[in-house]
């Protein structure tokens, strides 16, 4: 991947952090499930104070509030802050110290040397457990037209800007039931750094069948188009237009029309089971360490029912801090997000898929371990 984050968001990184939510619990009394924990070092559900801080992916922004009202509602003397300023951001931000932990859309790797960086400011290797998996919508806002099925090489020929009709050819062959107008196709996408948006390229990519000629990117490679600032922007561009088309995490598109992918001889919808399956048959990034659970997502699988224009998004601390504090805060609410519990909490409130047995109890494992050192 041509990770870009270093180089496009030292600058305003800092700054960023003024824009940042709170999300405050709404009252909640809910007992935390069992996380598999011996580690008699976690202060119990109750006693924790403090403020948590971490910023990132706005993808997990719906996953975030529910996860706030749950985890502050067990522990109501913790604040926990959380700015969905985007993956890049996020990353950044956790790599200079200024957040406890993160959320990306895109694993830390070493293209740019940002697995190197986090690992240097954590003092060991960073954990990196998998937190909300949930499909990518490609949305759509076109007077008199509710469905459409399109498949990868399409999508990549309307994104850079190859396709520029909705009645061309290329989308009617796919939809002959549709009355396809001659209007305009006004594609969207992100103009920050994105998870998202390296996720949708990455798909593109492996997908299109050469239909793509860029790597994939948090950072749009496409001259041209409607720019939009967050997953809100691009929403809120595609539903006030006509003839528009973008991407975003499927739990925030609202009342826009969603595109049915095509895999293999069928095409499937964006849904919470389908993304799930791809999860399940794809392999873990090479040379992973014991506390990093990234995995190189099937963009290509033909597996009846799965949808693979998907976001793997990830939580990421460090095993040790330097304070009992800051490990207390930290251990919990990863914790409380990969238990059932906060898998239910986020599937209910943002339509993510919950990780399944296996997935979570090694995450469980990893994240009961951190520690202040």
């Amino acid at each position: 991947m041509n990770r870009t984050s270093i180089r496009k968001a030292l600058a305003p990184s800092v700054a960023v952090l003024a824009l940042s939510i709170t999300l405050t619990a709404c009252g909640a009394g809910n007992e935390t499930t069992d996380s598999g924990s011996d580690d008699s070092s976690s202060a119990e559900t109750g006693t924790l104070t403090g403020e948590l801080n971490g910023a990132g992916a706005s993808s997990q922004e719906k996953a975030m509030e529910a996860w706030s009202v749950g985890f502050q509602g067990l522990n109501p003397d913790v604040t926990l802050n959380y700015n969905p300023l985007g993956s890049g951001d996020g990353r950044t931000q956790f790599i200079e110290g200024g957040t406890l932990f993160a959320g990306t859309d895109s694993a830390f790797d070493d293209e740019e040397g940002e697995l190197t960086a986090a690992n240097e400011r954590c003092g060991t290797d960073i954990i990196q457990v998998p937190s909300y998996v949930s499909p990518i919508a490609v949305m759509f806002n076109l007077e008199g037209v509710d469905s459409l099925q399109l498949d990868a090489a399409t999508i990549a020929g309307i994104f850079d800007g190859k396709i520029t009709s909705w009645d061309d050819p290329a989308i009617a062959d796919l939809n002959p039931d549709a009355d396809l107008p001659a209007t305009d196709i006004s594609p969207v996408h992100r103009q920050d750094d994105s998870g998202t948006t390296e996720n949708f390229t990455d798909y593109l990519s492996q997908a299109s069948d050469g239909a793509w000629p860029h790597e994939p990117d948090g950072l749009w490679p496409v001259k041209g188009g409607l720019a939009a600032e967050g997953t809100s922007g691009v929403v809120a561009a595609v539903t006030n237009g006509n003839g528009t088309i973008g991407y975003a995490d499927a739990s925030q598109v609202g009342e826009l029309s969603v595109v049915d992918v095509k895999v293999g001889e069928e095409y499937v919808a964006p849904t919470a089971e389908a993304a799930a399956k791809v999860v399940a048959v794809s392999p873990p990034v090479e040379g992973a360490t014991e506390t990093d659970m990234a995995v190189e997502v099937d963009r290509t699988t033909t597996e009846a029912g799965a949808y693979p224009v998907i976001l793997l998004s990830y939580l990421v601390a460090c095993q040790t801090y330097e304070t009992q504090e800051d490990a207390d805060l930290v251990k919990a609410f990863m914790e409380y997000v990969v238990s059932d519990e906060g898998q239910a909490a986020a599937a209910e409130n943002a339509g993510s898929a919950p990780l399944d047995a296996e997935t979570a109890t090694r995450a469980q494992d990893i994240v009961s371990a951190i520690a202040a050192g």
